[in-house]
């Protein structure tokens, strides 16, 4: 069998969580989380949203070592759990990813140009389909070149708004929350964090996985949470939680606000480019996730098929792109969010059950089963307490995809 070369270290694996977690989230989903929980509330959720995310990547490190093959959760759930569940886990995936992009393309739209927010955010998804088409992947060397520009942009955002003196730190107790709209606000924060878990994917090119992978996840989190945490204070500084609960694109509102407007643009580019990027990745990624389910008839087979030339899922990669058009064209991307947000969360449910079955780890100091029991419990509660809409619409697809599971040809 054909193995990939072992060339990343803990730096290398840290920055492709980096690039893979620093996207659309960042740009867009303090707005509705501002919303749910207020000032104060919001640096609760987003600390609630980092500890959820960090059982769950702390569970597909374990999995991905024990089961080193694409799928993620769809194998994970199909191997601990039973067919059904790995069903469950690869649709959650599919359906909630689907989401993402379109959320992401939709941020793309509203920052790149507000007025024609939908019409670029159809264009964002057919170039990148089309890119991927090719067979273009996101190297390690790309993604370093992402996260940097990405880093920058924030930096900008923060150094304004505290260089300004515009960032009034009382504005953090305005619009108290409630506990539900605390765990509300941390379901769609959660959406910023996704990506970590491409971390635990590197099992075949890293050097020393067992050790390399358990660092690299909670240093990635923490660099994550910790940039998070500074934009939160600094957007509520300077916004206030109803003008920022009210924003399209917070971060570019910031600077403006903050008394640079022509700064805007930098900030508006910035997020093009970033959220360009995950979109590129993240449409490749749900395609090849379809293609494995495919493979084993969990959907259509003939989604499986492989381009002779470019070697890439065509059918599943233009099937999945054929939804997000239909979802940015139709939809809103806080709706996005809050669906993308709610079936992921299923999807990672399943992953701590998973992990919950492989018992505690003997050679790591860390509780393992109790991270995954709590991350099990965190993702269901997270996912309940989103908005009824996108309670209602996740799990009624996730409903529907049973369905299909118990009538489909077999």
């Amino acid at each position: 069998m054909d193995r990939l070369r072992r060339r990343l270290g803990v730096p290398d694996a840290v920055v492709v969580g980096l690039g893979a977690m620093l996207g659309a989230g960042v740009f867009v989903v303090f707005a509705p989380a501002a919303a749910a929980a207020g000032g104060t509330g919001l640096l609760v959720a987003l600390a609630l949203a980092g500890f959820v995310a960090y059982c769950n990547a702390t569970s597909s490190a374990r999995l991905a070592a024990r089961y080193p093959e694409s799928g993620g959760s769809y194998v994970y759930g199909r191997e601990r759990l039973g067919p059904f569940a790995g069903f469950l886990a690869g649709w959650g995936f599919v359906v909630g990813k689907t989401a993402s992009c379109a959320a992401m393309a939709l941020t793309i739209g509203a920052y790149l140009w507000p007025g024609q927010a939908r019409p670029v955010a159809v264009g964002a998804v057919l170039a990148v389909t089309a890119v991927n088409l090719r067979g273009v992947t996101r190297t390690v060397a790309a993604t370093k070149v992402l996260v940097v520009v990405v880093l920058a942009v924030l930096a900008l955002v923060a150094v304004t708004g505290l260089a300004a003196g515009e960032v009034r730190l009382d504005r953090l107790a305005e619009g108290g929350g409630t506990a539900r709209g605390v765990l509300t606000a941390a379901g769609l924060l959660f959406f910023a964090f996704a990506g970590y878990a491409r971390i635990a994917t590197l099992g075949e090119e890293v050097r020393d996985p067992a050790r390399t992978i358990p660092r690299a996840v909670p240093l990635a989190l923490g660099v994550v949470l910790a940039v998070y945490l500074v934009l939160a204070v600094v957007a509520v500084g300077v916004l206030g939680p109803d003008r920022l609960a009210a924003s399209v694109a917070p971060l570019a509102d910031v600077v403006t606000v903050a008394g640079l407007p022509g700064l805007a643009w930098v900030v508006r580019a910035g997020a093009t480019v970033a959220v360009t990027g995950v979109l590129l990745s993240l449409l490749a990624g749900v395609g090849r996730t379809l293609l494995a389910m495919a493979r084993r008839r969990d959907v259509p087979g003939a989604l499986a098929a492989v381009h002779q030339v470019h070697r890439v899922p065509h059918r599943a990669e233009l099937t999945v792109a054929a939804v997000v058009v239909a979802v940015v064209a139709l939809g809103d991307v806080r709706g996005a969010i809050g669906f993308s947000s709610c079936t992921v969360l299923v999807y990672y449910a399943i992953t701590n059950a998973a992990a919950w079955t492989l018992g505690r780890d003997p050679t790591r100091r860390l509780p393992t089963r109790a991270l995954a029991g709590a991350g099990l419990v965190g993702c269901l509660l997270l996912a309940v307490s989103l908005p009824t809409a996108s309670v209602l619409a996740g799990f009624g697809v996730l409903a529907l995809g049973a369905l299909w599971y118990a009538v489909r040809p077999r």
